[in-house]
Formats: C-alpha cells, structure tokens, sequence
C-alpha cells in the first residue's frame, strides 16, 4: 500500500502562483513515475505532468511555460510549481504515482480555483 498526502491547493487570483506538494509514504521503492492530474467541474481527469525516476518530466502543452513540476526522491515527495495561473487552470488536482507490479495509485486531490 502506498498513501499519498496532498498539499498546496487554494483559491489565487489569475496571474498568481501556488505550489502543489504530494508526499508518498508506505510501500513507497516501486514507484517509478510521478505526476499530477487534473478534473474540472463537467470535464474528464486529464493529464498534467508527469516526472520519471530519471528525472525526465513532461507536460499538457496548455502548461508549458508555466508550471514545473519537480521530485524529491529522498522524501518521496513530488512537486507542481504553477505559475500564470489562469482561471482555466481551475480544477481538483490529483497526485499520481506508478509503482512497477502494482500500477497507479492516486492521492485524494487538492481544490484549485482561479478566480478571474
């Protein structure tokens, strides 16, 4: 079992920043890649970004530019550093993990709303 903990969310006007954090704890050696995903009111979970073990990330194109994510494999922990934020950006973030054997695994989300 891995638990994961989110942290960061909030409401920021547009322009602003925030910093998403996701801490993963118990079977926590699986895990390769790290990421976040996103669901707005009415729309499907889409893909954010995503952080290999390797360090290679990758992201939606509607964030390039504007948000890095990041990890911190010592502390298990994995970062979304959102910048520019836009109202569209509003949404329930979800952290993400993928442990080799056991698959994916998801945090509980973080609220994220943009205000105009």
């Amino acid at each position: 079992q891995v638990r994961l903990v989110e942290s960061g969310g909030g409401l920021v006007q547009a322009g602003g920043t925030l910093r998403l954090s996701c801490a993963a704890s118990g079977s926590t050696a699986s895990i390769t890649t790290m990421g976040w995903y996103r669901q707005a009111p009415g729309k499907q979970r889409e893909l954010v970004a995503t952080i290999s073990s390797g360090g290679s990330t990758d992201s939606i194109d509607s964030v390039k530019g504007r948000f890095t994510i990041s990890r911190d494999g010592a502390k298990n922990t994995v970062y979304l550093q959102m910048n520019s934020l836009k109202p569209e950006d509003t949404a329930v973030y979800y952290c993400y993990v993928y442990r080799t054997l056991w698959g994916a695994a998801w945090g509980q989300g973080t609220q994220v709303t943009v205000s105009s």
